[in-house]
């Protein structure tokens, strides 16, 4: 889940990726991986709440789209299947998400 909070203040866009624990029952950790921390692997971990859910929330300047992916336990790429959209990946036979403000 993508939720996007748009600053008044600042043109910035807080947003929010949340992976809900019927995703990923088993994950001990997950990061978010994009365009915005150049694909960095360890850049942007997600916390485990205490329902169960990994969430984390970042700055993105609005006004553009960008390409992410998380990873899981340090091992497998997924898609967030409530992304704005998704885009043949540049390195893969995949797809990546994307998020567009």
């Amino acid at each position: 889940m993508i939720t996007k909070k748009y600053l008044k203040s600042k043109p910035l866009c807080k947003v929010t990726f949340t992976v809900n624990p019927n995703e990923h029952e088993n994950a001990s950790s997950i990061y978010l991986a994009g365009d915005f921390n150049n694909w960095d692997k360890k850049a942007s971990p997600l916390k485990k709440t205490k329902a169960g859910k990994f969430s984390t929330t970042i700055d993105l300047e609005p006004k553009r789209s960008y390409e992410f992916r998380y990873l899981i336990d340090g091992k497998k790429w997924e898609n967030d299947w409530n992304a704005d959209d998704y885009v043949p990946s540049r390195v893969s036979f995949e797809e990546n998400s994307v998020v567009s403000l």
